[in-house]
């Protein structure tokens, strides 16, 4: 496989080559992409020195699949020329998510819609995708009518800039340039991307209807509250659904614990619960903390974890990468 990966010089692009080698995507041709003050670069990959090349040069260069992590602006400019070639890209940007002509995708939920023409697909937001993999097999289930999400996420999903920030205030001084308004360090930010017209921000929005697009599902009612916490690890959410049908903890756990990729941590008397310490480095998704909300007919709450860098972004874009391989859905670029 020629593969490309836009924005390798990143912090997701660092963890997109951590994945491939680990998941040992089959590469012939490695292409690691950037901005044009970064080509020329040498990065490493599996010990071999990888030279980084332009945007243009990867479009010229047919490959069979792109895996953007570059921003949107980037994608919505780029995305399409690879796609003109016959490349499929992969983008971990917002700009594709709620075009209703691409794909969503989080492969344990909804690979199987994938089709060989799909040449952009959309990976989700990061906290999107470890709620998903969650709900997906409850609402099959017992259809959630209504969804309370608080998020704590860690700084590592706003990128280099704020992991600077938190290094330097860990360190007792100031950052000079800051990823956010107020101090990262021993600090909680209600505040998570920009506030939009309705007092919620964009992350907030992003999980409202992302998550109805890859449940197939409008009619859910969702509310959220994105905070940025100082935390390197992963990402947490705390989960309160109302089901329109009767369930019972016993179900909710057989279901959740056939999942692929979710790993149910969920022994209060031995404390063991998901915690973004014990998720850092790990692809999987870890749900725990389940009990009935006593509050409401079908209520359940649930803690979800996992690392944002790995399947909240990476892991995620590298699976679907592997779906369509292993279904001959990629490997067919122009060539003339």
């Amino acid at each position: 496989m020629k593969v490309a990966v836009v924005g390798a010089t990143g912090l997701v692009g660092g963890v997109m080559f951590e994945v491939l080698r680990e998941h040992d995507f089959p590469i012939t041709e490695l292409l690691p992409v950037a901005s044009e003050r970064s080509v020329g670069k040498q990065l490493d990959y599996r010990g071999k020195s990888y030279t980084v090349v332009s945007m243009q040069a990867a479009v010229d260069a047919r490959c069979d699949v792109a895996i953007f992590s570059a921003g949107g602006s980037t994608s919505l400019e780029w995305a399409p020329k690879f796609a003109a070639v016959g490349t499929t890209v992969i983008d971990n940007s917002s700009a594709w998510r709620m075009d209703p002509d691409k794909k969503l995708v989080v492969p344990e939920v909804n690979a199987a819609a994938l089709t060989a023409t799909d040449r952009i697909i959309a990976n989700p937001n990061c906290s999107t995708i470890q709620l998903v993999v969650a709900l997906a097999p409850l609402h099959e289930a017992f259809k959630i009518k209504r969804l309370v999400i608080s998020t704590y996420q860690s700084f590592t999903g706003t990128g280099v800039k704020a992991v600077r920030q938190y290094e330097t205030e860990r360190g007792g001084g100031t950052s000079e340039d800051p990823a956010y308004h107020y101090p990262i360090f021993a600090n909680c930010i209600p505040h998570c991307d920009v506030f939009l017209e309705n007092d919620y921000t964009k992350e907030e929005m992003k999980l409202v209807h992302e998550t109805r697009k890859i449940l197939n599902d409008p009619s859910i009612a969702i509310t959220a509250t994105a905070v940025r916490v100082p935390v390197d690890g992963g990402h947490s959410e705390s989960v309160n659904i109302e089901f329109e049908r009767p369930f019972t903890i016993e179900a909710v756990r057989e279901l959740l614990e056939a999942v692929p990729g979710l790993v149910v941590q969920d022994d209060p008397k031995q404390n063991i619960y998901p915690m973004p310490l014990m998720a850092k480095h790990r692809d999987e998704v870890f749900v725990g903390r389940l009990r009935r909300d006593e509050s409401i007919d079908n209520g359940l709450n649930m803690w979800v974890v996992s690392d944002n860098l790995r399947k909240g972004a990476a892991t995620n874009a590298v699976q679907i990468a592997e779906y369509l391989l292993q279904h001959g859905l990629i490997g067919t670029a122009v060539t003339a």
